[in-house]
């Protein structure tokens, strides 16, 4: 009898287990309707604006999505496939920077007024996810960035800070499923923005933004086999270039490269 009872009581644990894995919406649903709702992109499509008013007007709305985030366990999470769980912690950071900001909107004009002379906005633990009391920080370098954990770059221009010199939020969520195509439209309509990537024919070198500075190891490091910021930015010369020549140039790696201030006023639309 006593076996009977042990054999049902595993069975029921992996049975909410799997209940519980099943549950959460891998397709984001929620948080992509706000971002239809709430998102736009500019007349060159290239860059994005956020209508944080409208957010705020969905305030409950989006505690409910970042309720059913902190939800996920790390059992659960560890189950999903690889796509799947780089989705998740993507829209995970964009949600929470979105809260962040909404806590004191409108009465800042950059993220960078929600830090202090000791700590960053991305280095406060303002929230929970897989069990654990995190910050932005926490997601993008101690779990995404981790080396051997997703190891593509590409993130750089899917995790957004609030900012105008960032790469564009996104006007729906990341999902497993479409992880690969978005990643790539993301990247691509970044490198387009000549207000942030541009080859400048008067000093022959290429502005880029300073993502590619800060970031460079990343982009150095093997991916799709580039071992350079100027080989990864070779494969993508016809997003760069203002002709055929200076196209080849950057394909072949022969300009120089200068970074771009980086702008962090707010991403917010213009009424």
């Amino acid at each position: 009898m006593k076996l009977l009872l042990k054999i049902l009581l595993i069975g029921l644990l992996i049975g909410l287990s799997a209940t519980s894995a099943l549950a959460f919406d891998q397709q984001h649903a929620s948080f992509d309707l706000l971002l239809k709702k709430h998102v736009s992109w500019d007349a060159t499509g290239v860059a994005s604006q956020v209508d944080y008013a409208g957010f705020q007007r969905n305030q409950e709305q989006l505690d409910n999505y970042l309720t059913e985030l902190s939800a996920v366990t790390q059992r659960d999470f560890d189950s999903w496939s690889k796509p799947t769980r780089l989705a998740f912690l993507i829209n995970a950071y964009n949600a929470f920077t979105l809260k962040l900001i909404l806590g004191s909107y409108p009465d800042i004009e950059s993220i960078k007024e929600l830090g202090s002379l000791f700590s960053s906005p991305w280095s406060k633990k303002f929230f929970s996810l897989l069990g654990k009391r995190r910050s932005l920080d926490n997601i993008e370098h101690d779990i995404i960035r981790v080396p051997g954990a997703y190891d593509d770059p590409r993130i750089h221009f899917a995790v957004v800070c609030a900012s105008i010199g960032c790469p564009a939020l996104r006007d729906e969520a990341f999902s497993g499923g479409q992880l690969e195509q978005q990643l790539e439209d993301s990247l691509k309509r970044f490198l387009s923005d000549r207000s942030r990537n541009r080859y400048n024919p008067k000093t022959q070198a290429l502005e880029i933004s300073k993502i590619f500075d800060w970031y460079g190891n990343d982009f150095s490091a093997g991916f799709r086999s580039h071992e350079s910021v100027a080989a990864f930015l070779g494969d993508y010369a016809k997003l760069l270039a203002d002709s055929p020549a200076n196209k080849d140039k950057i394909a072949q790696q022969k300009v120089e490269i200068d970074f771009l201030d980086y702008d962090w006023s707010l991403n917010k639309s213009i009424p």
